[in-house]
């Protein structure tokens, strides 16, 4: 098709404010899918998508538009997660495309994660299309709004479009502006194929699909293709569109976004981010791929039964095919066994991640505690990178160790400006900024380690504003702190599943807390079993299982005083040999009671 009647654009917005709706919507008004066929949440085909009520994966389609002038339009829609956890998914999206509509709620107004992927399209240079949704609400505030994203991106406030995209109202303002002001692609159809692989799903009969968009060049299903990171030959099975679903058409073009079967059965074989060309007439260059996701959280994740190892790992690396910011190696555990060291962008994902292996491959996984990536200096001079506490030195050989600091954004109503500098003070942060946006709404600016906000700081932030603020975080830099490991020895036992890394200041405190918490949850045995909480060779707490005693002085119904003594101190060499020998078993709520430090 004529590069001048394409046009790619993608959808952003911050969680809740109305992207897939408006998707929705779309594909309705230019006929892509039926009434009849339509449902809610179109293109959310994952169904922790559509419980969660949140865009997981970014997806594309195509659609077909013929404005009011007359002209007959293809348009390229890729709708993307709002969820900062998932920003990567968006820089993916954004590199295809030309365009993007930012979509604001016209009650809540701008927030954290508004900004956050809007000046990801700016760098990306794209065409902004502001739109503020939800005007049929009672709560709407359209031209206040309005007047907000004129102020922040220079845009006159008529050109603000207002829309309902639940209702339909005002949604063809939308495609018009689109095929108005999103410039068309400028790729040279004569020049050899150059297509950027933007996402990829794994098919039991395909093998890896690929998600391209094609700068240069065209492909009709036949030639045999190359990837140019690895020089790997591939031979195409079929192309085709997004229309939602798969439409084969075999062919594309340049500007032009779609898919290609490759065959290929290995996960590695075909990355996001590679440029794929033809075999016989190769492009020079590859296109500018990706930065590499940085994962800022790690946990262990171990198979319950020993024996799932092997499909524990063969089901993480089809899921690092369709999401590539996820990364796993092997470790063991003296505790849990084999299993693998796994990196997320954030806790969310690793709960996504959790829940995706247990319905989709059937599998009954468990999570050590999560941790961050710590930078730490030897006394010899080597540096290492440690997000295993297991793996931290002895203290007598560190001579400094560096944490992530992350810079956080909150977005408040003015009457809750204490309750966030409390948390945030609370969990180590450093104020930076306070600047109000209205009469109502103050932006506060922190830095903080990103070890504080792993868990349950964006809960609590939510239950002190009521669920109004909300929150956006970048990485700022590594900073000295004096961390220390917590290890927890259970039966004098240490179990290096169970250790994490924590501040001086607060290990006393969090070595309270996790021994009384381990003390609910560990059962009872025959013998009495300790629980210990050490910073190195020093016990700083400890808490007892009371053991299960039998009454052995039942049937002495009086005499000597010696023999009941002679029966007791039977009972205590046999429970003192018991000892030598018992393990004991740790369930899973062990695990998790490290997780819920925070929550007293």
């Amino acid at each position: 098709m004529d590069q001048s009647l394409i046009r790619n654009f993608c959808i952003v917005a911050h969680v809740d404010h109305g992207k897939s709706t408006l998707a929705d919507r779309l594909l309705q008004l230019t006929g892509t899918v039926s009434d009849r066929d339509m449902t809610d949440q179109m293109l959310d085909t994952m169904d922790l998508e559509r419980e969660k009520g949140v865009t997981i994966k970014a997806s594309a389609v195509r659609m077909s538009y013929t404005a009011s002038s007359g002209q007959t339009y293809e348009i390229n829609l890729i709708d993307t997660p709002g969820h900062v956890d998932f920003s990567y998914e968006v820089s993916r999206a954004l590199t295809a495309c030309e365009g993007a509509v930012l979509v604001v709620d016209a009650s809540q107004g701008i927030e954290a994660q508004t900004l956050a992927n809007l000046y990801l399209a700016l760098e990306h240079d794209l065409e902004i299309i502001p739109v503020v949704n939800k005007i049929d609400m009672l709560a709407a505030r359209p031209d206040e709004v309005a007047h907000e994203i004129g102020e922040l991106i220079g845009t006159p406030i008529d050109d603000v479009i207002r829309i309902s995209a639940k209702e339909g109202l005002n949604v063809t303002a939308v495609l018009e502006s689109v095929v108005k002001h999103v410039p068309p692609p400028k790729g040279n159809a004569a020049a050899p194929l150059r297509a950027l692989v933007f996402d990829s799903h794994y098919d039991a009969y395909k093998g890896v699909v690929a998600y391209v968009r094609v700068f240069d060049g065209s492909y009709s299903l036949g030639p045999n293709l190359k990837v140019m990171s690895s020089g790997l030959r591939v031979e195409p099975l079929d192309v085709g569109i997004f229309g939602p679903g798969m439409i084969p058409t075999g062919e594309l073009s340049a500007g032009e976004v779609g898919y290609i079967a490759t065959g290929l059965k290995s996960v590695r074989d075909c990355r996001v981010g590679d440029t794929l060309t033809t075999w016989l007439h190769s492009a020079e260059a590859p296109l500018p791929g990706y930065e590499p996701s940085k994962p800022m959280v790690f946990a262990g994740l171990y198979p319950t039964r020993g024996e799932d190892y092997a499909l524990l790992r063969d089901a993480l690396e089809k899921l690092q095919l369709n999401d590539a910011s996820l990364i796993f190696e092997p470790e063991s555990s003296q505790a849990l066994g084999f299993g693998f060291r796994c990196g997320f962008l954030g806790l969310f994902h690793m709960e996504i991640i959790q829940e995706r292996l247990e319905r989709e491959y059937d599998l009954d996984v468990l999570f050590t505690a999560p941790s961050v990536e710590y930078r730490v200096t030897k006394t010899n001079g080597a540096e290492l990178l440690v997000d295993n506490p297991v793996e931290l030195p002895p203290e007598s050989e560190i001579t400094e160790i560096r944490e992530p600091w992350m810079k956080i954004t909150v977005f408040t109503p003015v009457e809750y400006i204490g309750q966030v500098m409390d948390l945030a003070t609370k969990r180590r942060g450093e104020f930076v900024n306070q600047e109000y946006l209205d009469e109502r709404r103050v932006l506060l600016t922190y830095h903080i380690p990103l070890v504080e906000i792993l868990v349950n700081f964006y809960n609590d932030l939510k239950a002190r504003t009521r669920g109004y603020a909300s929150m956006d975080y970048a990485f700022d830099d590594y900073r000295v702190a004096d961390m220390v490991r917590l290890d927890v020895l259970i039966n004098d036992i240490p179990v290096d599943a169970l250790s994490v890394i924590v501040h001086r200041d607060q290990a006393f405190q969090k070595g309270q807390r996790l021994v009384s918490k381990m003390k609910e949850v560990i059962p009872r045995q025959q013998y009495e079993v300790p629980i210990q909480a050490a910073l190195g060779k020093k016990i700083i707490s400890r808490a007892n299982v009371k053991a299960y005693r039998k009454d052995v002085l039942s049937k002495c119904y009086g005499g000597d005083i010696t023999r009941k003594r002679k029966l007791l101190e039977k009972q205590k060499e046999g429970k003192r040999r018991m000892k030598m020998v018992g393990q004991v078993e740790i369930p899973q709520d062990a695990f998790m009671s490290v997780l819920k430090l925070d929550e007293d």
